[in-house]
């Protein structure tokens, strides 16, 4: 299953960046060695049900530190018995592309 979450405290600092709690959310998931990324808006990972949800549930406590109140959005794609989906619907979607493509 490929998961992807937003997590943050309310509130932040003055100028209401996030970027020090994300920072430690993120680093439970690069951590974790399970498949990630990480963009401006979100971090995808991949695994199992248990474990993927384990990771988030750390990142979401990590977060929880730096404030009484914690935001966690979550969108999930689950397909049983697929693996390499990160990266392989990415691919699928470029070649996609470049066989549209009209140069």
């Amino acid at each position: 299953m490929l998961v992807a979450f937003s997590v943050a405290p309310s509130g932040g600092d003055s100028d209401g960046s996030v970027h020090e709690a994300v920072a430690a959310a993120v680093r439970v998931v690069r951590d974790s060695g399970l498949p990630n990324r990480t963009d401006a808006m979100f971090t995808t990972i991949e695994g199992e049900w248990d474990e993927v949800f384990a990771v988030v549930k750390a990142a979401t406590e990590a977060v929880g530190a730096f404030g009484p109140r914690v935001s966690l959005v979550l969108k999930a794609d689950i397909r049983p018995g697929y693996t390499g989906e990160l990266d392989g619907k990415l691919q699928r979607l470029e070649r996609a592309l470049d066989e549209g493509s009209t140069t």
